[in-house]
């Protein structure tokens, strides 16, 4: 196993006992059995490593949600959506816990901003799922109604990961689904507008094409030769000098996209295309 990757496996395990603060760099190194020089190879402070934890996890879901408002058949989109959402939060529960706890109590400024990013990001995701549901019905409503979808995918995953509560995966989201249904069919009074949801936006959310080339440089570095790594790098040629078509871009995506070294690469592609 890559010592990078060992030290976030068992770091998060000890972030989910004691949480961020309580857990020092000692102790991870110690339940890794390494060294302190070791862990400073792979990662400056502790507060570098919780960054890493917190993009590793939100670089997946979010790239995994992006592609399911796509490519969902409309009449199974919002179950598919809530399904993956508790089932991604199930699979990684003890991140999960450490994450919504860190939330209300970090104090940590880049973490405070690296969080904002993400939510602004799931936002934009449900707002494109809101408005493929539902169309122009909820032109006045769909900013409330993006917070209405966050305020059920919150309250309700305490219920499993803070209550022990029995989870029904399925029922749950078809009881959410329904929920969301009826509030985007009757609800009438809205409160977020679109104005006031723009001006949460947060500063530099847009990637640079440059921040681009260098994140997949990066990324083909980190590859074994294979298909994906293959068609990474033509992606990042057609960058660079535009040859393909759209059609083609596409292709290529897809063969990236359940790459774990592509996933987030892909997601920021579809964005800067458009897709």
């Amino acid at each position: 196993m890559v010592k990078r990757q060992l030290i976030m496996e068992k770091a998060l395990e000890l972030f989910a006992k004691q949480g961020f603060e309580a857990t020092s760099v000692q102790q991870i190194t110690d339940y890794c059995g390494i060294s302190k020089g070791a862990f400073y190879l792979s990662f400056k402070s502790k507060d570098e490593l919780i960054i890493a934890l917190i993009d590793h996890f939100m670089m997946q879901i979010i790239s995994d949600i992006d592609y399911l408002v796509i490519t969902s058949k409309v009449e199974e989109l919002l179950y598919d959506f809530y399904y993956a959402i508790y089932h991604t939060f199930q699979k990684h529960s003890d991140f999960a816990k450490v994450f919504m706890k860190e939330q209300s109590q970090t104090i940590n400024k880049e973490l405070i901003l690296k969080m904002k990013y993400y939510d602004k990001l799931m936002e934009d995701s449900i707002l494109s799922m809101i408005e493929r549901l539902y169309g122009n019905e909820v032109n006045e409503t769909k900013y409330d109604l993006i917070y209405c979808i966050k305020g059920f995918m919150n309250t309700y995953t305490h219920l499993f990961l803070f209550h022990d509560f029995p989870l029904d995966l399925k029922l749950l989201s078809k009881s959410l689904a329904d929920k969301t249904n009826v509030l985007a069919h009757h609800s009438t009074l809205p409160f977020v507008s679109k104005e006031l949801f723009h001006t949460m936006e947060p500063m530099n959310e847009k990637i640079t094409k440059e921040q681009l080339l260098e994140t997949i440089e990066q990324k083909i570095g980190e590859m074994k030769e294979s298909i994906e790594k293959e068609s990474l790098t033509l992606l990042k040629q057609q960058l660079q000098e535009p040859i393909y078509s759209l059609a083609i871009v596409k292709g290529l995506l897809e063969n990236i996209r359940n790459h774990p070294h592509c996933k987030w690469v892909s997601y920021l592609l579809r964005r800067f295309y458009g897709f």
